[in-house]
């Protein structure tokens, strides 16, 4: 029994091991020379993985492209869940909020670059299948800004008014400052840039004042 359980253990921690060759691979060469180019042949190739063993981890090239996708947004999200964690976060203003939120996020979205083209850019011509992943991810992020204007209307921090269209536009903002982000490797700014632009952008959008430090 006990060999038997350490031999399992093995090949899960092989395979383990396989899927993120495979899912590295797919990252770099979808960063690199775009996923309409990249073959599943060539993902194998640099993961050094055989055909079978890629279908035995994902059900196609696209499914490989989500599981990059899933990994840099469950990043987001996991860093602004940190945020909302901290004790004394009821206690801030709304641009203190939002700036802590966007600090946490563009840093963990864009601490593997390659991996944020992939989500942020190479994403967006992936077919029907990735895009319902990404408008499943687009509803969550709605509520949760949905949650910070109501908290801040009621703050008397923004506007009170409809901010439905607003959010569709604002969440587009956000995705395409860190497309065009992934798209300039010579002329990236810092993740602390960006999350200030983010969060004028956002304060902005919501009729709310921009302190100072901020502007």
């Amino acid at each position: 029994m006990v060999e038997s359980e350490g031999a399992a253990g093995l090949r899960a921690r092989r395979r383990d091991e396989r899927r993120a060759r495979l899912t590295a691979a797919g990252r770099d060469l979808y960063a690199g020379q775009g996923y309409d180019r990249t073959t599943i042949g060539q993902v194998c190739a640099v993961a050094r993985v055989s055909m079978r063993a890629f279908y035995e981890e994902f059900a196609s090239k696209q499914a490989l492209l989500l599981a990059v996708h899933e990994k840099v947004t469950v990043a987001g999200m996991d860093a602004v869940g940190v945020v909302m964690r901290r004790p004394d976060i009821d206690d801030l203003t709304t641009a203190k909020r939002i700036g802590l939120l966007f600090g946490a996020y563009t840093a963990a979205v864009t601490e593997d670059p390659a991996a944020a083209k992939v989500a942020f850019v190479e994403v967006l011509a992936a077919g029907r299948e990735v895009e319902e992943h990404r408008l499943m991810w687009r509803s969550l992020w709605t509520a949760f800004f949905s949650s910070e204007i109501e908290r801040a209307v009621a703050r008397g921090e923004a506007d009170d008014r409809d901010h439905s269209l607003a959010i569709v536009g604002l969440i587009g903002a956000v995705n395409e400052v860190l497309a065009h982000w992934s798209r300039s490797p010579s002329s990236r700014v810092t993740p602390a840039a960006l999350a200030r632009e983010l969060t004028r952008l956002t304060l902005g959008t919501l009729g709310a004042r921009i302190p100072e430090e901020v502007r």
